[in-house]
């Protein structure tokens, strides 16, 4: 399984890995394979891409191997006796009764009958001693893709665009990752990462991205929230500390996830103090049910003058951030930019026991209720 982003090359590792089992050491030695089946999602693009394309099987084959197309018949010819046979995701049927020892199924992710194409090639894997066969996609949630990845006969390796870089438009890269750098698809489509929604998480990355935006307006109320970690050292949970602002129009913005793992709690209050005079905040709003008044007076060793409000948990996890989550659903809560390790937990708790503690998470609930519910001082509008 290849994963990648968008223009990676996994088009030509397909052709690679191909070139690498049906050719021989001479152009008419005989490969590993002799029966190839390349399936796209169209014929056309199994054509297209895999074929006839700047990085397909008669692009990159040198000419004393380049194979012949066979159009009618929808297939590849080596010199050497080899064939590969052309084959859509859409016409499942069409693999029952042919053969093969090896396959290329690309954009696999995408396939409109994936699961019953994906069926139907297994049965036709019987030639050989070994039947080998490689998927290259960009990665989109799918069971079908899950389930493979899954298997314990699946080997993965993935690249990201930027790996890429030195064939593909300076323009296109710079537009692509100021666009989407970040963000849920920019993470899918161009870091090649398998992103998935939990079932029973209260955020989806949908949700999330929906509502992002690049930069936020002229804030009237800012705060540091902070979700100290009970116990210090470097296995211990991480401090959360988020940075959210009321905008002038009413919505709460997400500034920044300023979380740190493993650090000494005179690491995370200075870091606390710190991005409350960066974003020229109102005041840092703590938990402290694990530290009681230590947590305050942790903040006020680093500066005796920070505005400084505890707020004390009295119900479940789930039921707090159940609120928040209605607001991201009715538009009120927005990301200015992108905070992947804090939008990755958002999106994968359920609250279900042995999850760990969702510090981050944690920490943007208190910033967004603080803004949202809480009575706070009077308004001042500042500019980011």
């Amino acid at each position: 399984m290849v994963l990648g982003g968008r223009g990676a090359g996994k088009t030509r590792a397909g052709t690679e890995w191909v070139r690498a089992r049906v050719e021989g050491g001479t152009p008419l030695g005989k490969g590993a394979c002799r029966r190839i089946a390349l399936v796209g999602e169209t014929i056309d693009q199994a054509r297209e891409v895999m074929v006839e394309g700047p990085s397909g099987l008669r692009a990159c084959s040198p000419p004393d191997r380049r194979p012949v197309y066979e159009v009618t018949r929808k297939r590849l010819v080596w010199e050497n006796g080899a064939e590969a046979r052309l084959f859509s995701a859409h016409d499942p049927e069409g693999l029952r009764g042919p053969q093969f020892d090896g396959a290329w199924s690309d954009e696999l992710a995408k396939w409109p009958k994936g699961r019953a194409a994906w069926d139907m090639l297994q049965f036709a894997l019987r030639l050989g001693d070994r039947p080998r066969q490689l998927v290259t996609t960009t990665p989109r949630r799918n069971p079908l893709l899950k389930e493979i990845l899954a298997a314990p006969d699946t080997v993965m390796t993935s690249a990201p665009t930027s790996a890429n870089a030195a064939n593909l438009a300076s323009e296109f890269l710079d537009a692509v990752n100021r666009r989407y750098a970040g963000s849920a698809l920019g993470r899918q489509e161009l870091e090649g990462e398998l992103l998935d929604d939990v079932e029973g998480a209260l955020w989806n990355r949908a949700l999330i991205d929906g509502g992002r935006v690049a930069v936020a307006p002229e804030m009237s109320r800012i705060v540091v929230a902070v979700d100290p970690p009970a116990t210090s050292g470097p296995d211990a949970d991480a401090c959360g500390i988020v940075v959210a602002g009321l905008g002038g129009d009413g919505v709460v913005y997400v500034l920044a996830d300023l979380t740190l793992q493993g650090a000494a709690p005179s690491a995370w209050a200075a870091r606390a103090v710190k991005a409350l005079e960066e974003f020229q905040a109102d005041r840092i709003v703590a938990e402290v049910n694990q530290g009681g008044e230590l947590v305050e007076t942790l903040i006020r060793q680093v500066d005796p003058r920070t505005p400084y409000k505890a707020v004390r948990a009295t119900r479940g996890k789930v039921t707090r951030a159940e609120p928040v989550a209605a607001l991201y659903e009715q538009g009120r809560v927005r990301h200015a930019g992108s905070f992947p390790l804090l939008e990755d937990q958002m999106c994968a708790w359920t609250g279900e026991t042995g999850q760990g503690s969702p510090d981050r998470m944690d920490a943007l609930v208190w910033a967004v209720t603080e803004l949202s519910l809480g009575a706070g001082s009077s308004p001042r509008v500042r500019r980011l």
